[in-house]
This record gives structure tokens, sequence and C-alpha cells, in this order.
């Protein structure tokens, strides 16, 4: 009997065999099961290759090879588990400064690998498509808990709760992580870092281009 985690990382790794040939690292491995340090994946490992379900091969880095599936995995192959435990891609559009704005950034080439749980959407319904990351640069939002490095969740949005974390693309090409708050002639963005003032701008000049609905850390 695997436990949710076990099973979880067993068809990742799986899954990576099947289209890269390779299984993933250490590291795609934690950030995908949504653990906050390699032992956890150790122990994992070690606990499915003590199973039989897995065999590291020696002298090979990165080499593990899959010797079974647990009983209900189906037959087309496809993960028993639940969408909401499984890790699924998101496109990873590059870094937001989240103390000076810089020109957003629209690479779609690059992914990353989170938790479901993390997106916004009811039980079972996770739309990808209205999801991407970015990383931030710049400590404006630490009181907030978002800290230089970290790996932001946005579900793409045009509009927003006052005092919500959005992405807001300034004058249409520079784009800044900061709470949004509506004020008498102005829009205000608001950082959450007192070493950082907040400015105001012309409702015309700032457009949302997304909600912060989650935030993956490496430590």
């Amino acid at each position: 009997m695997l436990t949710s985690k076990q099973k979880e990382l067993l068809l990742l790794i799986r899954d990576r065999l099947a289209s890269d040939g390779v299984p993933p690292s250490f590291d795609e491995m934690k950030l995908a099961l949504g653990l906050k340090s390699k032992s956890g994946i150790h122990r994992l490992i070690t606990g499915l290759e003590e199973r039989g379900f897995i065999k590291r091969l020696p002298h090979r880095a990165r080499a593990l090879e899959i010797l079974k599936l647990p009983e209900n995995t189906d037959k087309t192959g496809k993960s028993s588990l639940s969408r909401e435990d499984s890790g699924i891609s998101l496109p990873l559009y590059g870094r937001i400064a989240a103390g000076t704005p810089i020109e957003a950034l629209r690479d779609s080439n690059s992914q990353i690998e989170v938790p479901a749980a993390l997106l916004a959407g009811r039980k079972g319904q996770f739309k990808t498509d209205e999801h991407y990351a970015l990383e931030v640069s710049g400590d404006s939002m630490i009181e907030a808990g978002i800290m230089d490095g970290d790996n932001v969740i946005i579900r793409k949005s045009d509009t927003a709760d006052n005092g919500a974390i959005v992405v807001a693309l300034v004058d249409d090409n520079e784009a800044t992580l900061k709470y949004i708050e509506r004020r008498a002639g102005g829009v205000a963005l608001v950082p959450a870092n007192v070493r950082y003032e907040t400015r105001l701008f012309e409702p015309g000049r700032v457009k949302i281009q997304g909600q912060l609905v989650g935030l993956l850390r490496r430590y």
C-alpha cells in the first residue's frame, strides 16, 4: 500500500521517463510534490524501492527504473490520482520586479511544475490556460510573505478586488506585482515594504494582467 505522496512521485517519474527518457531531478520532484526539502524526496524514493516499485541504477546520475505500478492505475496508463493532487505544468513567463517595474515578459516556452491545489477554481476543475507563473525579483512585497526568487502563480484577469495583489501593467510596457487600491482620482500600486513608496497613477495608465492565487518557494 502506497501513501498518496509515494504514488504521486511514482507516477511523476513514470511520466517523465516516458516523455523525456530521464526521471525528474530531485529539485523538480520536490517542487512538483510541494515538499520543503530534498530529504522528503529521499524518504519517498527509499520507500518506493523497499516496496519493489522502483530500482536505483548504480553509477548513473538520476537513474531510476520503474519495476511496477499500483494496481489501481488504469489500463491507459493514466494516473488514478485526482487532478487536485497531481502536479501540472504552467508557462513561466519570466521575472517580475517586486521592487521596480520591469518590462512584462511573455516567454511561454518555459514551464514550471506546480501542485494543482494552488490553482483557483472549484474542486476537480482546473483551467491551466487561465494561469501562469512569474519569478519575483526584488523585496518590495516581503511583508506579504513574497520574497526575492519566489515563483508566484497568477490567474489571468483584467479585474481584481480592491486590496488584491495583482500583476499590474503600467503604460503598456512595465509590469509589477503590488496591492491595488482604487482611490479618488487614480489607481494606487501599494508595496508591502515600508522602504518603498506607494505609486499613484491615472486610471488609464494601469491595466490588470492577473491576480495572485499561489506561491512556490525553494529552500
